[in-house]
């Protein structure tokens, strides 16, 4: 049996439109969720954002919507679903910074196994994150690029990891490591390729709700 090609066309029209439509709500009840603090439907929202994450932007661009929206759903979605179990896990929690977080006159070691090795001179927020870590019992690791958190969850294993990137390499990190354990996120407040800076409380609560 022969499929014309006006109906495949149709097919595909309407495939489109379908995508196009349950994308749009997903984005719309992420935005709720975001605004009213309460998520609505986690689980269909991260699965649709994610499956459908190019078409999510591009709807956002037609609305003059920013981009950075759809991340920042995954992000806060993903941290409500699994904060119960982050709060929970009491040994080798794990928070992975950016290298892009050191000074630019930043000395440290580069261990190819570990990151860089911070000596606490105090020119950037690091210093100040490490010392609340060992507070909360946590383990801070200041990291290149993706291979080393990989090297970090095989030769650490951490039963918890909090994050911290921009929204884009965020989003994808937190989709790849909640598969091992639990995570939350805390995205740069000023992101680029060195001296960037996040919202050191923000960081410092992601870990105090520990001990609660």
């Amino acid at each position: 049996m022969l499929i014309s090609y006006e109906l495949l066309g149709k097919l595909f029209v309407f495939l489109v439109v379908a995508v196009v439509l349950v994308t749009g709500i997903a984005l719309l009840l992420g935005a709720i969720s975001i605004r009213r603090h309460k998520i609505i439907f986690p689980n269909f929202i991260l699965f649709m954002l994610y499956l459908f994450y190019s078409p999510a932007k591009w709807i956002c661009r037609v609305f003059s919507i920013k981009e950075e929206i759809v991340d920042e759903i995954l992000i806060e979605v993903r941290n409500a679903v699994m904060l119960d179990m982050f709060k929970k896990k009491t040994d080798r929690r794990a928070v992975i910074l950016p290298q892009c977080m050191r000074h630019p006159e930043c000395k440290a070691r580069c261990d190819p196994i570990m990151g860089y090795e911070c000596t606490k001179c105090g020119k950037c927020d690091i210093k100040d994150i490490i010392e609340a870590a060992e507070k909360h019992n946590f383990k801070v690791f200041t990291v290149p690029g993706d291979s080393f958190v990989r090297k970090i969850i095989k030769s650490y294993d951490p039963g918890v990891c909090l994050g911290v990137a921009c929204y884009v390499e965020l989003t994808e990190s937190m989709q790849s490591v909640s598969k091992f354990m639990p995570v939350q996120g805390v995205c740069l407040i000023r992101d680029g390729c060195y001296d960037t800076k996040v919202d050191v409380a923000e960081v410092i609560h992601k870990m105090e709700i520990c001990d609660v």
